[in-house]
């Protein structure tokens, strides 16, 4: 597959595809990350620019673009390489966050709480779920 990316990137589809499956996952996992935080820090810069049109924010703002832009494109790359691969993305790979200011919930486990089979449940004391997962 032939694939022209918009953005400089380290490495190619091609080299991508050649990559150990876990490197490719660990490294979607890791720029998902970074995207959210990205982000999260573009919204802030946005409320600051609008109340203070500082050009330094504004310039920020520009940067992070590029740099969200660049690593969405490097995520769909890597995405691309695991198709490749045989591996069909779904939402095992894909990052999953708290919709804004909605809390967890924690799940604790009591001695008496088993499943079928008198095993304790998969949940721990002290972690926590939402309608994305658990989050440990």
């Amino acid at each position: 597959m032939e694939y022209r990316p918009h953005y400089s990137q380290p490495f190619t589809l091609q080299e991508a595809a050649h990559m150990d499956v876990p490197v490719i996952t660990e490294e979607i996992g890791r720029l998902q990350n970074s995207l959210v935080h990205l982000k999260r820090t573009q919204d802030e810069l946005q409320m600051a620019a609008k109340a203070d049109p500082d050009p330094e924010f504004i310039k920020a703002i520009e940067e992070n673009e590029l740099v969200i832009g660049s690593q969405q494109e490097r995520v769909a790359i890597l995405k691309m390489a695991l198709t490749e691969r045989g591996i069909l993305m779904g939402s095992h790979y894909d990052v999953a966050s708290l919709p804004p200011n909605e809390p967890s919930r924690t799940i604790t486990q009591t001695s008496s709480e088993t499943i079928a089979g008198g095993r304790p449940d998969d949940f721990q004391s002290g972690e926590t779920v939402d309608e994305h997962g658990v989050y440990l």
